[in-house]
């Protein structure tokens, strides 16, 4: 037994992949070992545990699982390398790493070295917390029916609703609204210069206070107001909920340069958690699910329809991402040089690279950061995007807007979707199509005109959809982009990735230089 303890670190983790390949349940699993040896056969509950690492299978009843898989032993031991990893999402995305061997990713080894990780690498505890929230929002894909009917029956359904109504429905629910005075002013964030300003804060139990400047910004006022107005009826006015700053983090107002200690505490997560609940409720109030998803197919998902109805680029993008019948959709909210303020990846579209706010390594051909820096672009844009990751080829389609926050700090908001599976859906080989247009970008230097044939299938996929923007993005050249500048595939590349040679390939190369020179010795 000790042999096998010394090399079963990934034994649950093959076992559980190889388990779920096949489609089976550990009930099943269990009746096929009883069904070959029924001393032998693990309960439903021992299976469990070897999947979690929890306890190690004896030779005899690992030659049992072995016989149910036809695989070799050995297979489920270290020494066999193939350990399989699954995408965060249906497409795209940072691969999950199965957690192990498990007893290096026990509970309490995990609750020591994450704080460890969060300080050595300046991460905040909000920052943390946030990509946590992040990760289970995609996992639901926005879907968050309690959140939903606590809106709906607050405002009753009723689309749109007025700041006054909003006022009206403050004061139901108890809520004093205190106007005050705060001009924009300079501070410090990520050590930068920004514009920022404090729109409006929540003093338990019932006071809203607000910047008199919202009021020539009704559609940030209605957001502020259903906000907090969230925060009285799913917490009970308790004050543990963020003031809303412009110009800083998401949660948050900017760094204001005092020393703070990186590392997490429980008090990050409530906060950052009861932002996201209040902010969905916001959205929810604001667009309930049935009448805002008629309004977007009324208005075939255009982003600027909204403002006749004085609600934020930003309420339509996210709103749309939770209330659509189809479900593959992403959002950027990013300010310059690359600071990525909110994100949503119901998609699974591989982030630019980078850290947990920063991207500092961004390929300029991304809509949102071009248009990011392109000081002259006010327009609204669309843009068919191949995204080359690794040796998968993505195609995305997104609309991205140019705005202003209240402090005047410009930023991009930009919305996507996924066409893969709406061409799937059809019917159409979309590795083909996708690859097609790859090529004619390809021959352009890695911007080009998507071919007729691929041109009438995502047109067709924009009227089945609804989607306006994709049939306009077709008007402009497709491009190709890719989650880090310095594994660009365009040729030529943005940089020459020559000089960006990894330390690991250069070690392999050494190795497999040595090996082979012995071999010829031999």
């Amino acid at each position: 037994m000790s042999g096998l303890l010394r090399k079963s670190h990934f034994l649950g983790a093959k076992f559980r992949s190889l388990r779920k390949r096949n489609g089976l349940t550990l009930q099943d699993v269990s009746a096929r070992c009883i069904q070959v040896d029924a001393e032998l056969a693990p309960s439903v509950s021992y299976l469990s545990m070897i999947e979690t690492g929890q306890r190690i299978p004896s030779a005899g009843l690992l030659e049992l699982l072995a016989t149910v898989f036809q695989k070799e032993p050995r297979w489920f031991l270290d020494e066999n390398p193939e350990v399989e990893v699954a995408p965060s999402g249906d497409r795209g995305g940072a691969a999950r790493i199965p957690l192990e061997p498990g007893f290096l990713f026990s509970r309490e080894l995990l609750e020591a070295a994450i704080p460890e990780l969060l300080s050595q690498t300046g991460t905040s505890g909000r920052q943390f917390a946030h990509l946590l929230i992040r990760s289970y929002q995609e996992k639901a894909r926005n879907d968050f029916p309690d959140l939903e009917r606590s809106a709906e029956s607050v405002g009753e359904r009723r689309f749109p609703l007025s700041v006054e109504d909003l006022l009206l429905l403050c004061r139901r629910h108890g809520l004093e609204i205190h106007w005050f005075d705060k001009r924009t002013v300079l501070t410090r964030d990520n050590d930068r210069e920004v514009r920022s300003v404090v729109r409006s804060f929540f003093e338990a139990p019932s006071r809203i206070y607000v910047n008199r400047e919202l009021q020539a910004d009704r559609a940030r006022l209605k957001f502020d107001l259903a906000a907090h107005l969230a925060h009285k009826v799913l917490h009970g006015g308790d004050g543990l909920k963020s003031p809303h700053a412009t110009g800083g983090e998401m949660g948050g107002s900017p760094d204001d340069g005092s020393q703070t200690s990186a590392g997490m505490n429980a008090q990050d997560v409530l906060f950052a958690w009861r932002d996201f609940e209040c902010s969905f409720f916001a959205g929810a109030l604001l667009g309930p699910r049935a009448p805002f998803r008629r309004f977007l197919s009324r208005e075939s998902y255009r982003v600027e329809a909204g403002r006749r109805l004085e609600l934020t680029p930003a309420v339509v993008m996210r709103r749309m991402t939770a209330v659509s019948p189809y479900r593959y959709w992403h959002f950027f909210d990013a300010y310059p040089p690359g600071y990525l303020r909110a994100v949503y990846r119901g998609n699974g579209i591989p982030l630019p690279w980078g850290n947990l706010a920063m991207v500092s390594d961004p390929c300029p051909h991304w809509a949102v950061f071009r248009m990011l820096h392109q000081q002259r672009s006010q327009q609204p844009a669309s843009q068919i995007s191949v995204l080359q990751d690794g040796d998968r080829a993505l195609l995305y389609c997104c609309h991205s807007v140019r705005t202003r926050d209240m402090a005047g700090n410009p930023h991009v908001l930009s919305v996507g979707v996924d066409l893969v599976p709406a061409l799937e859906s059809q019917g159409t080989a979309a590795r083909e199509l996708v690859e097609s247009i790859a090529t004619a970008c390809r021959r352009k230097g890695g911007q080009g005109r998507v071919p007729a044939a691929a041109s009438r299938a995502l047109k067709a996929v924009g009227k089945v959809l609804n989607i306006a923007w994709i049939a306009e993005a077709l008007d402009a050249p497709a491009s190709i982009i890719c989650p880090r500048r310095t594994a660009c595939p365009r040729s030529p590349a943005c940089e020459d990735r020559r000089l960006a040679q990894r330390r690991t390939e250069e070690i392999s190369e050494v190795r497999q230089e040595i090996l082979e020179r012995e071999s010829r010795r031999g």
